[in-house]
This record gives structure tokens, sequence and C-alpha cells, in this order.
């Protein structure tokens, strides 16, 4: 679990690794999205039976939360690339995606990360020979959160709770944090 100081982090999520003893209340649903270790891309294209597609929401230079600048390695107030998108089946958003990437992931044949537009993620990562994967850390996210209200923005319904889960992907050795907020919506869809 990520320790953070008290003050204007403590609305940041709460990350734990996951354990199959350790009671994180996650719903039952929601289980084999959260500890899928696959291209979470690959998979919702599957699930969704309409058009899958990636709706950027923001993508900025600014200073990574804490709990993200300690998961990275890097400084609190060191800048780094943060790109935020709704993954989407038939235009219902089913997962908020929020990716922070230090300036020295950005260099050589990875600039390309701070370039992707409407293009998946999950389909860059994969596809790299050099890919490495961290553990899971899961969350649960509430309104009184700022990732919540993110995640939320633009759905009808809010739900109580959110789930989400990250890891540290590592291209040759450089690392980016990737986020995947999941949503009621995709509840309803198993594969």
């Amino acid at each position: 679990m990520t320790n953070l100081p008290l003050g204007k982090h403590r609305f940041e999520p709460r990350w734990q690794a996951w354990s199959p003893v350790a009671r994180h209340g996650a719903p039952p649903e929601l289980l084999a999205w959260l500890l899928d270790s696959t291209s979470l891309t690959r998979r919702l294209q599957q699930t969704c039976r309409g058009q899958f597609r990636v709706e950027p929401a923001e993508q900025h230079w600014q200073r990574p939360m804490l709990n993200e600048a300690q998961a990275l390695g890097a400084l609190p107030h060191e800048r780094c690339f943060v790109r935020e998108v709704r993954l989407l089946c038939d235009d219902q958003p089913w997962v908020f995606a929020r990716t922070v990437i230090p300036v020295r992931t950005l260099t050589g044949p990875r600039r390309r990360l701070s370039r992707l537009g409407k293009k998946p993620l999950g389909a860059v990562l994969f596809a790299d020979r050099s890919m490495v994967r961290s553990g899971i850390e899961v969350t649960r996210l509430s309104s009184d959160q700022p990732l919540f209200t993110r995640a939320t923005t633009g759905l009808s319904q809010l739900p109580t709770n959110i789930w989400g889960r990250r890891s540290v992907f590592f291209l040759n050795q450089h690392p980016l944090l990737v986020s995947e907020i999941f949503l009621s919506a995709i509840c309803r869809h198993q594969n």
C-alpha cells in the first residue's frame, strides 16, 4: 500500500497490491477485469459487441499525484506527460484510463506515446517486445476523490464508488504508469 502524508494528498487513491487473502471488497463481477494481466484493449475489443473506440479526454504536462510519482520513482515536483481517455463500447464509457509518463521515458521511439490521439495505448504496449509489467495494484474510489470525479464526468448516474487497477509498464526499462478505472457499464458485460 502506498503511504501518503496527510494534507492535500489525503484524497488521492490508496492503491494496494492484490492478494487473494486480502479483503479488498471488490464486486465479484469486476474481479476478472481487475486481475487480468493481458491487454485490456484487446479484451474490451473482444467483449464489445458493437463499436469500440478511444475518446481522448485530456493530455498535457503536469505534476503527477504523489502516489503516482512514488510508483514511478519520480520526484514529486517532476513534470510528467499525463493522458486521460475513456474507452467506449457503442458510445458507452466502460473504462477511464490515466497514463503518467516521465520525461525520461519519452525519448527515442517512445516519443510517439505523447501523440497517440485516438489510438489505444494497449496496442502499443503489448506490441513492444521489451515490455515488462509490474504487479497489479487495486483501489476503490469514492465521490470525495478527484480521480473519481474525472472518471465519472459525463455519466448520467453516479455510482457510490468505483474500482480501478494500475501497473507500471517498462519499455526498455523506461517506466510509465497506467491506471484503469472500471465504470459500471462494464459489469453488465462479461467475456
